[in-house]
């Protein structure tokens, strides 16, 4: 039992940061769809109630400078702000699992001024769904009798 949760927390803790890990290492831990999906959704909406409430915290309280000087302009953000006049906050929290990041997602959702209420709600969904999506497909591919064969 202590190594069962042991891994769910170290999964846990890797999809706070990268969504993608969490199928990908529950079917290698031999979790069931549903295991996997539990967990990498806990994992990214942990991560979103966090920058949404402790990135305002931060923005009030410290005076957080960035020393590079960055282009305002490049080429990924104009992608995130093509996406946003297309879809709106829909369309951030639709590509935030497999394009962004939990966190890059909700920042950018916050940058916009997206409601809070509104932010939890879409990426849940999205995450819900991508979560299910990839954990059925590599359950399906590992599947496979070539790639059962080829693993070993």
């Amino acid at each position: 039992m202590i190594a069962y949760l042991l891994k769910f927390l170290a999964i846990y803790l890797t999809c706070l940061f990268k969504f993608v890990a969490g199928p990908i290492l529950g079917s290698a831990a031999g979790y069931s769809i549903l295991e996997s999906t539990i967990v990498t959704v806990a994992g990214m909406m942990t991560s979103v109630f966090l920058i949404t409430y402790l990135g305002e915290w931060i923005k009030a309280n410290w005076n957080v400078k960035v020393t590079k000087k960055r282009n305002k302009f490049s080429k990924k953000n104009r992608r995130i702000v093509k996406v946003w006049q297309k879809f709106g906050p829909v369309g951030i929290a639709a590509i935030t699992p497999m394009l962004l990041t939990p966190i890059g997602g909700t920042i950018i959702m916050s940058a916009f001024r997206v409601e809070k209420k509104i932010v939890f709600i879409y990426m849940f969904v999205s995450g819900l769904f991508w979560a299910i999506l990839m954990s059925a497909s590599i359950e399906q591919i590992l599947s496979i009798p070539f790639i059962d064969k080829f693993l070993g």
